[in-house]
Order: C-alpha cells, then sequence, then structure tokens
C-alpha cells in the first residue's frame, strides 16, 4: 500500500495530488457527508469525473493499492450545492433590486438585459457562474435570458467557468411577437443542441404562465418530458400576477398551468410563494418540483413558499437564488431561517425541519428539482464527482456535536477551500485554477458602467446614500 500523502491544513496554492488532469484521487477527508449522514473516517475515489467509490477508508486503500491516498485534515467532503433557480446575465444589477418592491422585472430586469449586447452576455453570465462557484454551487439552473442573443454565449460562459448549468430557452409567445411554431421549433432544436454535453443540460423556460400561450405552455411541457429536461416559469410569486391570472382565466396561475396540461414532473416552478391547499395537492400529485427562493421572498417578494409544508407532503423542491447573492450557506440559513419566522414561531415548531432539511434540499433535493437528480447532489457511487472540500478546523466549526445543523448555522463560504465539479478542481480558496478570475472582474466592472449607463432602467427607490442624505436633509428643515 503507498504512504499517505496528508495535507494539513491545505495552505497555499492548490497542490498538484488535487489537480489530476484524468488521473484517480483517493480522498481522505475527516468526514464525507453522505446521503446516509456525516461519516468519520471515509473515503471517496474519483475517477472519470464521478466518483467511483465511496465507503470506510481503510476498506478502500485496500481495494485501491495503486493510488495513494490524500489525507485531508480538518476537511470534510460534501456535495456541492445545486441553485435552483438563477438568471445568470442579470449580474451586472444585482444591487438594483435592494429596497424594491415586487415585479421589478418590469422595470429592472427587462430593461437590463436588453442592454447587454453579446460581450456583456458572455462577462456577465461568467462573473455570475463565478459567484456562483465561490459560494459553493457546483449547479446553477438558469432560467433564461431576455437578451436578443444565442444562449450559446450564456452556455460558453457557464462552460468556461466550470459549473454545471441547466439552460433555459425563453419560449414567450403570448405577446404575437413570436410565431408559435417558430418558438417550439427552437426548443426543439435546444433540446438536442446540448443533450450531450458533459456540463450544459437543456431545459425550456417561459418568463410567467401569461406570458406563453396555451399550446405553449402545453407543448413545452410535452417536449420536456420526452427529453427528460425541465420547463422553469415563475409561477405564483407576486400578488398582482395571482390576480391577473384569475382576471383572465378565472384560475390562479398553477391552477391555470394544470387546466392547460402543463402540470407534471417536467415543470420546475419557481417561487411558488403563494399556494392556497388545493395548489400544494396539485403539486403533490402531479409530482412538479418547486425552487424555494428564501432570500428573493426577503428582498423583493410578497411571501414565503411554505417549504416545511411541502417537505412534509413530498412535494419536490430545491432551493434557489433568483440571483440575490452566489453564496449557498447563507441561502441553507435563509431557508430554514425564513421557515421558522414566517410559520415556526406561529405553530411552536422550534425544529422547522432540522438543519437536514435543508442541506439536502440544497443538494440532492436541488439537484432533482433541476433535472439531474440520476446525475449530481450526493456523494455516491456513480455520481458526478461535483463536491467541495470544507474547512471545519476553525473555532466556529471544531467542537462540532451536530454537523448539519452546525453547516446549516454556522458555515461559511469563506471556509470551503476548494470546488470540483466533474472531477475537476475548479477553485481554490475561492479563485479558478485554470483562468484569470480577477481579470474577468476588473471587466465586469468597466462593460456594467456601460450597460447600467444605457439601460432604460426604473427604480422606485434612491440608493442607500441618498435616501440617508435626503432624511438627514428632511429632519434639517423642520
Amino acid at each position: 500500500m503507498n504512504h499517505p500523502f496528508d495535507l494539513p491544513g491545505l495552505p497555499g496554492p492548490p497542490p498538484d495530488r488535487l489537480r489530476t488532469d484524468g488521473d484517480a484521487l483517493l480522498l481522505a477527508p475527516d468526514v464525507v457527508l453522505t446521503p446516509d449522514g456525516p461519516m468519520d473516517h471515509y473515503a471517496a475515489v474519483v475517477s472519470g469525473g464521478t466518483f467511483l467509490a465511496v465507503g470506510p477508508a481503510e476498506q478502500l486503500e485496500r481495494a485501491h493499492p495503486h493510488l495513494t491516498p490524500v489525507r485531508l485534515r480538518g476537511q470534510i467532503l460534501m456535495p456541492g450545492f445545486v441553485d435552483a433557480h438563477h438568471h445568470l446575465t442579470q449580474t451586472f444589477g444585482a444591487a438594483l433590486a435592494f429596497g424594491e418592491p415586487s415585479e421589478i422585472f418590469r422595470r429592472v430586469w427587462v430593461p437590463l438585459e436588453g442592454a447587454l449586447d453579446e460581450e456583456a452576455v458572455y462577462v456577465a453570465a461568467k462573473l455570475a457562474a463565478l459567484e456562483s462557484l465561490r459560494g459553493g454551487f457546483t449547479t446553477v439552473a438558469e432560467a433564461g435570458t431576455r437578451a436578443d442573443v444565442d444562449v450559446e454565449l450564456v452556455a460558453a460562459a457557464a462552460r468556461d467557468a466550470g459549473i454545471r448549468c441547466v439552460l433555459g430557452l425563453v419560449c414567450n409567445d403570448a405577446d404575437n411577437a413570436t410565431d408559435t411554431a417558430t418558438s417550439l421549433a427552437r426548443a426543439e432544436k435546444h433540446l438536442v443542441r446540448y443533450c450531450t454535453e458533459e456540463l450544459i443540460h437543456p431545459s425550456l423556460a417561459v418568463s410567467v404562465p401569461e406570458a406563453a400561450t396555451a399550446r405553449t405552455l402545453r407543448d413545452t411541457a410535452r417536449l420536456a418530458a420526452s427529453a427528460g429536461a425541465v420547463v422553469q416559469i415563475h409561477v405564483n410569486e407576486h400578488l398582482a400576477a395571482v390576480e391577473r391570472s384569475l382576471v383572465e382565466h378565472g384560475l390562479r396561475p398553477l391552477e391555470y398551468l394544470h387546466e392547460v396540461g402543463a402540470l407534471g414532473p417536467q415543470l420546475l416552478a419557481a417561487h411558488a410563494t403563494l399556494l392556497t391547499p388545493r395548489e400544494l395537492t396539485l403539486l403533490a400529485d402531479s409530482g412538479a418540483a418547486v425552487s424555494y427562493n428564501p432570500v428573493a421572498s426577503a428582498w423583493k417578494g410578497n411571501a414565503v413558499a411554505p417549504a416545511t409544508t411541502m417537505a412534509e407532503r413530498g412535494i419536490r423542491f430545491g432551493l434557489g437564488t433568483d440571483g440575490t447573492r452566489g453564496d449557498a450557506f447563507r441561502l441553507a440559513e435563509a431557508a430554514e431561517f425564513a421557515q421558522r419566522l414566517a410559520y415556526g414561531l406561529a405553530t411552536g415548531d422550534s425544529s422547522c425541519g432540522a438543519g437536514w432539511t435543508w442541506l439536502e434540499h440544497a443538494a440532492r433535493g436541488g439537484a432533482d428539482a433541476v433535472g439531474l437528480g440520476a446525475r449530481t447532489g450526493r456523494i455516491a457511487e456513480a455520481a458526478a464527482a461535483d463536491f467541495l472540500l470544507v474547512d471545519v478546523s476553525g473555532p466556529e466549526m471544531r467542537l462540532s456535536w451536530d454537523l448539519p445543523w452546525e453547516l446549516v448555522r454556522r458555515g461559511n463560504r469563506d471556509q470551503i477551500t476548494a470546488v470540483f465539479v466533474a472531477g475537476r478542481l475548479r477553485l481554490w480558496r475561492g479563485w479558478p485554477v485554470d483562468w484569470d478570475g480577477p481579470a474577468l472582474v476588473r471587466r465586469a466592472a468597466e462593460l456594467s458602467r456601460d450597460v447600467l449607463l444605457r439601460a432604460p432602467v426604473t427604480r422606485v427607490h434612491p440608493t442607500s446614500t441618498a435616501a440617508r442624505r435626503a432624511r438627514a436633509q428632511g429632519s434639517a428643515a423642520q
């Protein structure tokens, strides 16, 4: 048996032992976070982009004597997180949502994305992918750009960044600007175009149910189901949208999707914050999935999705950022915290799903929701090797009693030592190992100023600095 290669503390640049270039790795951290929970003295063999084996370290070392074990002291090996709802080309205006009321897509996102040229689309999407990787996400579900460009630019940005991406193609046709037959033909081509890629997985998207005809809602559902893909739709997010649907159809948005034949396992319903008991039953019976986006609810939503009820009723759901911030640990904490404030305090539910619920739905549940449940989201044999090495040797985590809760409540993206996607080391201590992350950030800062100067964005509130100044001037005038 080979002598183990120790990486105590993992200081400095990434060691060559982790940059495999196709070679197999036998990783032996302090803890492996498996589907059955945290396992001490476990190891994982990574080969060909997948986990070849996961089990007790001594057993794997005997089974693979040709591999030198890499001891990862003070580290846990855990699944990469899955962002079940993102808008990669909105990253130049992320801070424009602060303090704004609901339905900002009309005043902010449509004008912003309309001002993006091809370079800006690529840079914005790659910047968002970098932020996601830095925050521990190894997969993002991109809900479809409104920029008038080929979505291959978004695919290229994700591919070049090294993140797994469920790439949505917008199929809106209700405004009569797009012919329905043309829209559906584009959808079919999109599903074929990316069906064999390693990191890019095709998806269809409709902005909101009212943005597409009944035929398109029904046929995109059919096409996606046949291809094993998902259709991403913002559903029951804002009160105004629910009321418009009631006026136009006599049905709430989720009920309307059921009525036209678009509700099923292929649906990924973003937000779903305003659900009646009947709509919860429709979700449970249909097998549809939800992206629970707690930070988006706090920043500009109408309500908090009843995620603990969804979990109890077996409704599939993942956690999504909606482009708010690419920080997976803070997202998991927000998911639990929002349930506690919205539902747990009123009922005396002190557990609110416990820590494991939110880790589960941030990884394996999210992978299932975005249509990749058979591929990623877990540390298990034959699964894609999309994982994190997380430093738990510091004062915040060293005294461990309940690791899932500690990761949810006290975990931080600064603890992420390494990010692997498809078995390759992509980030080391927050920065890419094979492309220039700081250069991208500098270019994004340049481009974003130009884009925002020409985008006809309308904000309701001033910046926080301007608001503070106005408040001070008003007080002085009294």
